[in-house]
């Protein structure tokens, strides 16, 4: 990355997009690597570029010249790269752990035979789907797929307390919503 001139940050600080220009060309190389190394995917690492220069040019007022212009956008593009990718890795488990649910949900469960069936079935999605994603999985686990606590825990890899609160809020969120004589 090349050193950026005093006056070229002064300019940029204060809304010359020129002179942003001038920063954008002079170190968006450096966000991207940066990025990249950190995030190990290419769509990832061209979202943290675009979000860094957002920051960058948001709080470039407020920067002061303690440190060097490197440093700062190191640190910015660092922040942003660890923060973009753990949501990554959260959504791709979210993902995996979904798709393993279904895939282990036997077939004839999944078959409908007539009308009755797939409005019964279609309730119990809708009602479902109105849990957050750990609600569900412990209910799923638990009472289409008959898991005990302790094989939810060792599966989720949660403490079987917290399959017990996750079942109870569940258990709790769909009765009052039956109630209400929704799905």
């Amino acid at each position: 990355m090349n050193d950026i001139a005093l006056d070229v940050l002064e300019r940029a600080s204060v809304g010359n997009m020129d002179a942003f220009g001038q920063i954008y060309k002079a170190t968006s190389s450096f966000v991207y690597n940066v990025a990249f190394r950190t995030t190990h995917n290419s769509a990832d690492a061209e979202e943290v570029t675009q979000d860094v220069f957002m920051k960058i040019y948001k709080n470039l007022k407020g920067f002061q010249l303690r440190s060097a212009f490197k440093t700062w956008v190191y640190r910015i593009t660092v922040n942003t790269a660890i923060n973009r990718y753990r949501k990554s890795k959260k959504e791709e488990k979210n993902r995996v752990d979904y798709d393993n649910i279904i895939e282990s949900l036997p077939d004839s469960r999944l078959a409908t035979e007539g009308v009755a069936q797939r409005d019964n079935e279609a309730r119990l999605n809708a009602l479902l789907d109105m849990l957050s994603y750990e609600h569900k999985t412990c209910l799923i686990l638990r009472e289409i797929e008959g898991l005990s606590y302790q094989e939810i825990a060792g599966t989720l890899r949660i403490p079987v307390n917290t399959v017990r609160s996750r079942l109870k809020r569940a258990r709790q969120a769909l009765l009052e919503e039956a109630g209400r004589g929704k799905p």
